[in-house]
């Protein structure tokens, strides 16, 4: 029998593992688990004698066997790798054996047919039986093709039944995760299903295409002109025939479900193309374009930009350096997000430019393609907004994955708590810890029903087919995502629907809803809507984003001898504390050029170093700087003197505690400083080198890059993946300009 305690101790060791069928999986298998030291021997069994002769040649297994008896003699685990007709008659003949306590396994992928196979030949599924699936190959094959490494980074996944012995599970997993493999856990009847519609279905379609386009006269023609997307897509065509021969019969109910929905998806895409109905194509390609990526960022419960894909990826900046130049920063987050909320919900077609292509933005855009809206782009910043006005937004197909996107969620749950279709909003780990009741309870008192996580937490599951009556709501706190997220639930709601705030935020929503002709009024800290209007399409230029200019406003205050030009940055007063609190600070900064573009106040920003000294921030001026005061520390620790923040309790519950984060960052890097329950106080002074964390929040990663103008040492910045969410082209703007900061691989 195995000893599970041993698997689970530093040497783990099995006795005797069998691998029958010697092919690329059972052999990656067996070599894998052999070079591993894991087991103490490694049998292989296959029928033919030249792969019995290579496989020992080659190192896959320790010896081989013809006969299957005596391989499985004392045998602690047996991996059944052969073809999954064939393992029906194998599954008959190990049933007459006296295996004692031996494992079973299998690498079939179709669960269904050998879990049946199994209990016929055993008269009940054997306990120590645990099916199998990797989802790994090659084009190469044969146990000459075997590779230890195959598995690595692939997913295998395993289908115990209720039955299955906890025991022989863990063990079989153990083995999976030695090799480097992804182990996931699934029911049999969902593993088939899965695999019907990711594997089996597009060979089925693959195979088929290329028989009937052979079978045609013109065969010779077709295919002395195929393109790339041709031999791209048939590729799989040229699998082995007998293997997928099998898996077809085996899983074929499953198959048959999914092409069926198949078919009918393609007979929709028939009639359109019959009918010249090019809306309906540009949606199905639209939505195809982004759809793999867009899944597997939900799978990976990752944001939507892969350019910074490491788990830990760390950017290096080196001390000292002064900034010139003229650039032009990304386009407003806040402004990104309402053009495609507001150009949804409008009539006609909207266009967008300047549109920021971070993370955030796109989990928007994303979010809308799922609710059957037409979104061609972006493209340098161009989108192109088919509107489906105020009730034309669809059902998702699933949850609505937002990524790291507070914003998204918050403004969201307004527009879709007044759908008649259910949805849920949920997203990556950060975004799941974040408050929603500051959205959700308001919302409950015009009569949505919404549900949450523990304290308030996403996953949002937000009910549909409830009339919204207006609100008159005076906000506890300063807030514009909860402002927002009210008024564009009073578009739908019964009556007057006013928010008032107890500072002023930033009105992008008010000036956007206004820009599509919908009337908004403003009296003081008040703003209202009334339902029964509409939306028109317009033309929108997105201007610079301030958040994003303020980490090079700093960078130019603090570091000596720079000049700075920033291009078309939005100056929305509602927006520009950080330029507030930088001239108290002393800093040299001017607007030029001063503008409206599209109803927001535009200017070119000139900035000049100089010598900040410490203040005590205005109250008044928190919530209008409220995203930029992680560099704003930075600002303080280069300051003379003392700066003291008050009023500031929601940087704690940003995407990271921006509060506690930046404290710690800034007592590592030797700066004197004290967190308080809303706000910090700083002691201006030098900075030092060291290692600081990001704790996967973007604007802590810029702030410390900043930071490293006025260090004495270099500055390893952990966990900066996140950076992509808002600005993802800060590093090469960095470079252009004079900052020294660069991912460590590329230093």
């Amino acid at each position: 029998m195995v000893d599970v305690t041993a698997l689970q101790s530093a040497e783990p060791v099995i006795g005797r593992l069998v691998v029958v069928g010697l092919g690329l999986i059972g052999g990656s298998f067996a070599k894998g688990l052999r070079e591993s030291g894991l087991c103490r021997e490694v049998v292989g069994v296959d029928l033919d004698p030249q792969s019995r002769k290579l496989a020992v040649e080659l190192g896959v297994v320790d010896r081989c066997e013809e006969d299957l008896a005596a391989a499985c003699q004392g045998a602690d685990v047996i991996q059944l790798a052969v073809p999954i007709l064939a393992m029906e008659k194998l599954l008959g003949r190990l049933a007459a054996m006296d295996l004692g306590q031996a494992i079973l396994t299998d690498v079939g992928s179709a669960k269904g047919n050998v879990v049946r196979a199994a209990a016929e030949a055993f008269g009940g599924m054997p306990p120590r039986f645990v099916p199998g699936h990797p989802i790994a190959g090659s084009e190469q094959s044969g146990v000459e093709a075997s590779n230890s490494e195959l598995f690595r980074r692939h997913k295998v996944i395993l289908t115990p039944l209720d039955q299955t012995e906890p025991a022989a599970l863990s063990v079989v997993d153990r083995l999976w995760r030695e090799l480097g493999a992804d182990v996931e856990h699934m029911q049999v009847e969902r593993h088939d299903e899965v695999l019907a519609a990711t594997s089996h279905l597009p060979h089925l379609l693959a195979f088929g295409l290329v028989d009937s386009l052979a079978k045609r006269n013109e065969n010779l023609e077709i295919f002395r002109y195929a393109a790339g997307g041709f031999r791209d897509f048939t590729r799989i065509a040229g699998s082995d025939p007998v293997m997928w021969h099998d898996i077809f019969l085996a899983n074929r109910e499953a198959v048959l479900r999914t092409l069926d929905t198949f078919r009918s998806d393609l007979d929709a895409l028939r009639d359109a193309v019959d009918a010249g109905d090019g809306h309906q194509l540009l949606g199905v390609f639209t939505r195809a374009r982004v759809a793999r990526e867009h899944f597997s960022k939900i799978l990976a419960r990752r944001a939507y930009v892969d350019a910074m894909n490491s788990n830990d990826l760390i950017f290096l900046a080196q001390p000292g350096g002064r900034l010139s130049g003229r650039i032009r920063v990304p386009g407003d987050k806040s402004i990104s997000h309402r053009s495609i909320m507001l150009g949804s919900l409008a009539e006609g077609v909207t266009e967008v430019e300047g549109f920021l292509e971070g993370e955030d933005a796109l989990a928007t855009l994303q979010a809308f393609r799922d609710m059957g809206v037409v979104i061609e782009g972006p493209h340098h910043g161009r989108v192109t907004i088919h509107g489906v006005g105020l009730h034309g937004l669809k059902p998702a197909p699933g949850p609505i994955y937002l990524g790291n996107s507070g914003t998204s969620m918050r403004l969201l749950s307004g527009l879709l708590a007044a759908q008649d279709f259910d949805s849920t909003l949920t997203g990556d780990a950060s975004l799941s810890k974040r408050p929603m009741n500051r959205v959700a309870n308001p919302l409950r008192e015009m009569g949505a029903v919404i549900e949450t996580a523990a304290e308030g937490r996403p996953p949002m599951i937000i009910r549909g087919g409830n009339k919204l009556k207006g609100l008159t709501y005076t906000m506890p706190m300063a807030s514009a995502q909860v402002k927002s997220c009210l008024l564009l639930a009073g578009l739908y709601a019964e009556g007057k629907t006013t928010v008032t705030e107890p500072a002023p935020t930033r009105d992008h929503t008010e000036r956007m809803l206004r820009g599509f002709g919908y009337p908004v009024s403003i009296d003081g800290a008040t703003a209202s809507v009334e339902s029964g209007n509409k939306l028109t399409a317009t033309h929108i230029e997105v201007p610079g984003d301030i958040s994003s200019s303020a980490f090079f406003l700093v960078a130019a205050s603090i570091a000596e001898g720079s000049e700075l030009v920033l291009e078309h940055v939005g100056i929305n007063p509602t927006r520009t504390g950080v330029i507030d609190i930088l001239r108290l600070m002393g800093a040299d900064i001017t607007l030029e050029n001063q503008r409206e573009v599209g109803g927001e106040p535009v200017a070119d920003l000139r900035v000049r170093a100089a010598k900040l000294k410490g203040i005590e921030i205005p109250e008044e001026l928190v919530p209008l700087a409220i995203d930029e005061f992680p560099v704003l520390f930075v600002a303080a620790a280069c300051a003379q003197g003392r700066t003291v923040l008050t009023g500031a309790e929601e940087l704690r519950v940003k995407e990271s505690d921006r509060i506690q984060v930046m404290a710690d960052g800034l007592l590592a890097l030797g700066v004197k400083c004290e967190p308080t329950p809303d706000g910090i106080i700083i002691d201006g002074g030098q900075i030092g080198g060291g290692e600081v964390h990001g704790h996967g929040d973007h604007r802590i990663a810029m702030a410390f890059s900043v930071a490293s103008l006025r260090a004495s040492a270099p500055i390893r910045i952990h966990d900066c993946a996140n950076v992509a969410t808002s600005f993802p082209n800060f590093l090469a703007l960095c470079a252009q300009v004079g900052i020294r900061v660069a991912q460590e691989a590329e230093s």
